[in-house]
């Protein structure tokens, strides 16, 4: 134990308790944290406000953040050379501080990694080259296929039954990958995308349903210049305006097998992979939410009079500002942990990723609506930048699985390590 000679002011990094940053990770901090405040917070206040179509035009200010983002040289796929911890802690730091600037453009930067480093971790140089580098999005949800997606191994499902029918089929003859139907609406960066990383239920010939109820199905890396391809009008929503999302549509779209990830025997483990790092990566993301809204919260009472003083002086609001600070630290402790333990443990798992996404979100649904009590009426007004954070925040419960079901499904996998 370090003894303290006297007492003194609390020494906080730009992430809170973090005093053990290498000089590489604090380096990258400072450069990332100076980029989310001066390039990706003032873009994402314009972007904000416009419609969905005003948000893909020519003149909207998500092309501005992807050439500024490009010259900053972060590339996620880069955390693949790097030793797994030291890549897992880089990877957190990154997606955090982005998402401190602003959580849309941050799911942007890390979604459209998503081809190229599949195809990074398949070692083919021919997916390499097609594939890195390009504008990505990530398929996987469908229509009348949301939470069913996620629950590949059919656990929830109920004896005897099956999912819903596909909206999206692959049909797999001829050294093809043969696509007909469409995504669902979520898919994140969709308008934007040269390319996908796509999970689709699949027919190999032998039907599309295996016995438990789930579907076969085939991961595939695919241009979406292939003809029969095309996209439909950006999504309108509440919140994460900053993240054009839309659907895909495929009209017997034949995709070379060469360009399949996983198939009939793999598909189960690739869905599965990706799922434990989207969890986890929702964690970072939306932790850096909270931070925002903690930040921005605590400004603004130090500003801010009533009463004949600052509103921080009156201890209703301090502890208020301790309980949030307290939840961001939490959160960020547990979404560290669970990234350690994504690389160190004898394998990765969904449902170490599960916490951190469920505890991260409503920690950024909580702490953002509590920021915005703090306001008060102002709060409530486009003037200041919590009620974005609030709106981003609540679709953060849904997005990338609905907490509850996530829940569900991380509770199977407890519960049996648990079984005496």
């Amino acid at each position: 134990m370090q003894y303290v000679e006297s007492s003194s002011d609390l020494l906080l990094a730009f992430s809170g308790l973090d005093a053990d940053l290498s000089e590489e990770e604090q380096a990258v901090q400072d450069n990332v944290h100076r980029f989310a405040e001066e390039v990706m917070r003032p873009l994402a206040a314009k972007m904000d406000r416009l419609s969905a179509e005003e948000a893909i035009a020519p003149d909207s200010p998500v092309y501005e953040f992807y050439e500024q983002y490009a010259q900053l040289g972060i590339d996620f796929t880069d955390l693949l050379d790097m030793e797994p911890v030291e890549g897992a802690r880089m990877r957190a730091i990154l997606l955090e501080e982005l998402a401190w600037g602003d959580v849309g453009f941050a799911t942007i930067a890390l979604v459209q990694s998503f081809p190229g480093w599949v195809a990074k971790l398949s070692g083919d140089q021919k997916l390499m080259d097609r594939f890195m580098g390009t504008r990505g999005c990530w398929l996987i949800t469908q229509p009348d296929r949301g939470s069913d997606c996620t629950d590949i191994t059919g656990d929830l499902l109920p004896e005897g039954s099956r999912q819903n029918r596909p909206n999206l089929i692959a049909e797999i003859k001829d050294g093809f990958a043969i696509l007909n139907g469409q995504s669902s609406a979520w898919v994140s960066a969709a308008p934007l995308a040269e390319t996908a990383l796509a999970m689709v239920p699949a027919d190999y010939g032998d039907g599309l349903y295996r016995e438990n109820g789930t579907t076969n199905g085939i991961t595939l890396l695919i241009p979406l210049d292939l003809e029969g391809i095309s996209k439909g009008k950006p999504l309108e929503k509440l919140g994460q305006r900053t993240l054009p999302q839309g659907e895909l549509f495929f009209d017997n779209v034949k995709v070379p097998l060469e360009y399949a990830i996983a198939g009939q025997d793999q598909y189960y483990n690739s869905v599965f992979t990706l799922l434990v790092e989207a969890n986890q990566s929702m964690g970072s993301l939306w932790l850096g939410c909270a931070r925002a809204a903690f930040e921005h919260a605590i400004t603004y009472c130090h500003e801010r009079r009533q009463g004949g003083r600052p509103i921080i002086e009156h201890q209703s609001v301090m502890h208020r500002l301790f309980e949030m600070f307290r939840k961001v630290e939490a959160a960020r402790a547990l979404n560290r942990r669970v990234s350690m333990y994504n690389v160190t443990a004898a394998y990765p798992h969904k449902a170490a990723s599960i916490l951190t996404k469920v505890t991260s979100t409503e920690t950024a649904v909580e702490v953002a609506a509590e920021a915005l009590q703090l306001f008060g009426g102002n709060g409530l007004t486009l003037e200041y930048p919590v009620e974005k954070l609030l709106r981003d925040a609540r679709s953060s419960l849904i997005e990338d699985g609905e907490n509850n079901i996530l829940g569900l499904h991380a509770f199977e996998y407890i519960a049996r390590a648990y079984k005496p």
